[in-house]
């Protein structure tokens, strides 16, 4: 690894110092200068190594990687990929610290809206959010060539870990006020620390043994190393956020206590969605067949890869069916792969071109052997007389037209079931809202889907009840989450003010 990295910081390394000759010449970079410096590709594990250990896949920009990346900036006044940030980051301010050699001063900047910026860095699908902005990608014609907001990310997040440098923001005076945040998902963080700064006292409840939410339990170690979220997490310890583990809202206590009995000011409901949807066919239930939150839980946060230390049971399996598109299910078979499968298959109901699945994710899976199955779905599961799935039926589809989300609907082609055999089937269709905590709030208001309502400031139907995330948003993503905590902690600081 270290060899791939050496040889993309020597190209760098050269670029940066042709650049930095024609500044000191007093020479002022053009956009059609900047149009012409390279995008700086991202080092990444050979794909037959990786595809055998958990090590994170990709292995991060280069100081001179990252500077000459940053000098592709354009510096657009109207500043169009802020506006495609959904936590509104100062982006070109940012990147214009990366430029003067100043990373400290550029993670500063981002910590003004994000403060977790090593985790956006690698998980937000920044090619639909601020790099589809970007001036630069427009004008070459291709996302893929915007400026890689999120690789600069990461990498100045990284650099203020690695070198020590990590500072705590600042915190007001304390106010007296309490809040209570259910859930340490990406939205129950940015909401603990936008109103820790306040002054406010902050405790979060996470149903699980380890903070985190889906960071820890939904994204494998190969995208987002654990330490990496822990220590972000420990930043808000620093600023004396408290936290207690092993709380299930519904169970362990509820809103109303939290509220009444416990006398917090303000609840924050950020409990993501958990349920696992299924197909709802003949033969989901056998042995064998198991949602891909389940095995990702298993995997992820159990620590099911390493045999040695943990004593987690998993599924061993030879041929591993993922059904799916998304994500989750990139996640899921790339996972299955690295737990020994000697075949990982992709299911997917219509063609690549439709997957929701991260361009980089499909292309890493693909690089790693993984066989991609377009336009079929199963329709039912067989198995054997222990109960263990042994296979499914699958049915062929055609592309229709489109659907309420613009993408073609498929439409199966009659006659066209086959039999395909398989061990292990992992059902990654998403998740939906776990019905509990809605349950045992009086008053609280859900959609026909279980997701929480909320008004334009994340207010929910009772007073002083605030929520955002998954439980608002369905199955979303970490940077959508932020943002839907970032306004739930505004409209909190205001309603505390």
């Amino acid at each position: 690894m270290e060899e791939i990295q050496k040889r993309f910081e020597a190209e760098a390394a050269a670029l940066l110092t042709a650049i930095e000759a024609r500044k000191q010449a007093g020479e002022t970079l053009k956009a059609k200068d900047r149009l012409a410096i390279p995008a700086q590709e991202m080092p990444v594990q050979e794909p037959k190594a990786r595809g055998r250990n958990v090590s994170e896949v990709a292995l991060g920009y280069s100081p001179s990687q990252a500077r000459v990346e940053a000098e592709r900036c354009l510096s657009c006044k109207n500043e169009p990929c802020v506006k495609g940030c959904p936590v509104q980051a100062p982006i070109p301010r940012f990147i214009a610290k990366i430029q003067e050699g100043n990373f400290k001063a550029a993670v500063n900047v981002i910590k003004e809206t994000n403060l977790l910026p090593a985790v956006c860095g690698r998980v937000c699908p920044q090619e639909k959010q601020c790099q589809l902005e970007c001036t630069l990608g427009k004008s070459l014609k291709s996302v893929e060539k915007a400026v890689a907001i999120g690789r600069l990310e990461r990498f100045v997040a990284d650099w203020e870990r690695e070198q020590g440098q990590v500072t705590v923001p600042a915190v007001k005076p304390k106010t007296g006020k309490r809040v209570a945040v259910i859930g340490s998902g990406p939205a129950g963080l940015t909401v603990a620390a936008d109103t820790a700064r306040e002054g406010h006292e902050v405790v979060i409840f996470e149903a699980f043994h380890k903070p985190g939410g889906v960071m820890v339990y939904g994204i494998p170690e190969f995208r987002l190393p654990k330490a990496i979220v822990q220590a972000e997490v420990e930043t808000l310890t620093r600023m004396g956020v408290r936290l207690e583990t092993n709380f299930l809202a519904g169970r362990t206590g509820t809103v109303g206590k939290l509220l009444e009995e416990d006398r917090f000011d303000a609840v924050f409901i950020g409990v993501g969605a958990g349920l696992p949807k299924f197909l709802g066919c003949p033969g989901e239930n056998l042995v064998g067949v198991v949602s891909a939150n389940e095995y990702l839980t298993r995997t992820n946060l159990m620590k099911a890869y390493d045999a040695e230390r943990a004593a987690t049971p998993i599924y061993q399996s030879r041929i591993v069916a993922v059904i799916g598109g998304g994500n989750v299910a990139m996640d899921a078979a790339r996972m299955a792969l690295r737990l020994g499968a000697e075949q990982v298959h992709v299911i997917y109901r219509r063609t690549r071109d439709e997957m929701p699945a991260r361009a980089e994710e499909v292309a890493h899976a693909i690089e790693e052997g993984i066989a991609f199955n377009f336009l079929r779905n199963p329709i039912r599961f067989m198995g054997d007389d222990q109960g263990r799935v042994t296979g499914m039926e699958l049915q062929q589809f055609e592309l229709g037209e489109p659907d309420a989300s613009g993408r073609r609907s498929p439409v199966a082609v009659p006659g066209s079931e086959y039999h395909f055999p398989c061990d292990t089937v992992i059902v990654a269709l998403g998740n939906e809202s776990n019905p509990l905590l809605v349950r045992t709030t009086a008053g609280l208001q859900a959609d026909r889907k279980g997701c929480i309502v909320v008004d334009s400031g994340q207010k929910t139907s009772l007073d002083k009840v605030y929520a955002g995330g998954d439980i608002v948003l369905g199955a979303a993503t970490v940077i959508l989450a932020m943002g839907e905590g970032r306004r739930a902690a505004a409209s909190i600081n205001a309603l505390l003010g």
